[in-house]
């Protein structure tokens, strides 16, 4: 187990790693005084949790009252008698609410966003997150001041000094490192200006459970320098696997070994699964009512489902009073008997889906990947874990499920992520480039096909639209402070159109290794973000061309893509020495397309 680096800085700081997940959350913290060996400690103590001292997951859960003012959230949400307070003041229930933010294009097939439980009215995915945000900070803080000797004054002095670390899946871009950012600062975590903006930063939450394991000394005994380990994290709403290969043992040194993938199988599609066969099942018995259909559900989210282990065997759901009784559909004395071919049905699908990713991760692996780890809440699945082992047994693979209270893996690993940053490289999971113009040849085939999107630049170059020029290519491994740069060229009659630039980055998504047309496949083409960059200070060259002066402007976007979130800059040489100025990155918003 490597042990943390004495904290090199010159003030104290507090490091909070918050880990929204589908169904439940958690949080981790370290004070970082100059000169110690920070520690890493969780919250565990939770309002409406205080019979579970010791427990550091909350469920990820707010009922809402009509106002939309929040009512309560997390354990005091799952308070017994909840339900009927819920009933009396008509509040409005929310779960699930993280799976609203994905990509729409994060497995359309297997879930829609009208599959997922709405959001209450007139509230966006941004303002829940927010609210729930804001609630699991004040956890934090109610804790490190009721923990810490002078708890109060030590929350005081480092309120201003707060890193956040936000986790997510693996699947998720820089649209909803964006938006998770927004609602950190409705929040209330940080201050809405750039130096609070930059007090926020993201990790995957594939490579925030590697960190955790090497932390806690989990990969020790299976791994050597060059050897590869994939990290399965089975979440609620997620499944996220990562690879890496150890460069070197001490120091501690990770590389990506093909880019990280994410498909939405956790546990709760079991549920999914679960409720549609009930409905359908009892849809004609007296017990097929939503009611009963509810209390159904509870009993085989929280009794039945975590223990399932045996296809061989009988499940059991208890619902309603001894005197339910329904021999035609298995009902007898308030319970409900399950097969285990009903329960396997429930579970096959996230099986099938986390072997198929496994093998398309090694397939793509530079390096042999001998050795997966499963955590998440979801690892705590019997029949899940016994049936993974098996299946990847015969792939030649070795399943470890370590025991050491991985359900608080990426809270944990999230802020050892910023201690340590264990992982230098990683390994892109798209190509990024822009649109371009092309000077016209028409003795190319392509050119020519294209020859009624030519025009005349002031120059008088005859150029052709539709051009796509990589800056960074799919599969590509890029260091931590690594960048890549695409010089631009821009032409004008007048000057002043060339005081700032609007450059779109695409992302190609398709499979050509030399993508060069957009409107070649134009549907694997997409818009990942907007670089804004003010250009006024880069020089413009006076030319003369056909119609008169024209003015010439030569700059680089440089993005650096190395870290867990795109950062971009704009370079231009003045007087023979390179400068660089920031460029601001706006994300589109698909958040309101329906899938």
């Amino acid at each position: 187990m490597p042990s943390l680096q004495r904290y090199s800085g010159t003030v104290r700081k507090l490091v909070l790693g918050i880990d929204v997940g589908t169904t439940y959350s958690g949080i981790a913290y370290a004070i970082l005084d100059p000169g110690e060996v920070p520690q890493i400690l969780g919250i565990t103590r939770f309002p409406g949790q205080e019979d579970h001292a010791g427990d550091s997951k909350i469920p990820s859960i707010l009922y809402y009252r009509r106002d939309g003012s929040v009512h309560s959230a997390g354990a005091q949400a799952a308070a017994p008698g909840m339900d009927l307070v819920a009933e009396d003041e008509d509040l409005i229930f929310v779960e699930w609410f993280k799976l609203h933010l994905r990509p729409e294009r994060l497995d359309s097939a297997e879930i829609s966003r009208s599959d997922l439980p709405p959001l209450p009215p007139g509230k966006t995915v941004v303002d829940v997150f927010a609210d729930f945000l804001r609630y699991l900070f004040e956890c934090a803080q109610k804790y490190i001041r009721e923990t810490h000797a002078n708890g109060d004054s030590l929350w005081t002095s480092l309120e201003d000094r707060i890193e956040i670390i936000l986790s997510h899946p693996n699947g998720w871009e820089g649209l909803q490192q964006g938006k998770m950012r927004h609602a950190a600062v409705q929040g209330g975590l940080v201050p809405n200006t750039p130096s609070g903006h930059g007090r926020i930063h993201f990790v995957t939450e594939g490579e925030a459970s590697l960190n955790f394991c090497i932390q806690s000394g989990l990969t020790t005994e299976s791994i050597r320098e060059g050897q590869g380990v994939m990290i399965v994290d089975a979440g609620g709403g997620t499944v996220d696997v990562s690879s890496y290969t150890f460069r070197s043992l001490s120091p501690v040194s990770v590389e990506e070994v093909t880019s990280p993938d994410c498909i939405l199988q956790g546990s709760t599609r079991v549920n999914v699964r679960a409720e549609k066969f009930l409905k359908e099942t009892l849809q004609s018995s007296a017990y097929g009512n939503d009611e009963d259909i509810k209390s159904m559900l509870e009993y085989f989210n929280d009794s039945t489902k975590p223990v399932f282990k045996d296809e061989r065997e009988s499940s059991y759901i208890k619902f309603g009073t001894m005197s339910c009784n329904d021999p035609q559909y298995n009902i007898r004395r308030g319970r409900l008997t399950l097969s285990g071919s009903d329960m396997v049905s429930f579970f096959q699908p996230c099986l099938d889906g986390i072997v198929g990713i496994v093998q398309k991760q090694q397939e793509g692996a530079t390096r042999i990947l001998a050795t997966v780890f499963l955590v998440g809440g979801f690892a705590a699945s019997p029949w899940l874990y016994s049936s993974l082992k098996k299946k990847l047994a015969d792939l030649g693979v070795t399943l470890c499920r370590p025991d050491s209270h991985t359900n608080k893996a990426v809270a944990n690993g999230a802020v050892s992520f910023y201690l340590e940053h264990f992982v230098s490289a990683r390994v892109m999971k798209m190509t990024y480039g822009a649109e371009i113009v092309v000077d016209y040849r028409a003795d190319d085939p392509e050119h020519y096909a294209r020859r009624h999107s030519l025009f005349v630049r002031p120059s008088g170059k005859t150029v052709v639209r539709h051009g796509y020029s990589p800056i960074l290519k799919k599969r590509t491994l890029v260091r931590e402070n690594e960048e890549v740069s695409q010089p631009y060229n821009i032409e004008a009659h007048d000057p002043r159109t060339l005081d700032s630039i609007v450059q779109d980055v695409l992302v190609y998504r398709g499979r050509d290794k030399d993508p060069r047309w957009v409107d070649g496949e134009p549907e694997l083409y997409t818009s990942l973000c907007t670089i804004y960059a003010d250009t006024s200070k880069v020089a413009r060259r006076p030319l003369s061309g056909p119609n008169g002066t024209y003015y010439e402007q030569d700059f680089k976007i440089v993005l650096l893509c190395g870290l867990t979130e795109l950062q971009a800059q704009l370079s231009w040489i003045e007087n023979g020495v390179e400068k660089r100025g920031p460029a601001r990155i706006v994300y589109d918003d698909d958040l309101q397309v329906s899938a």
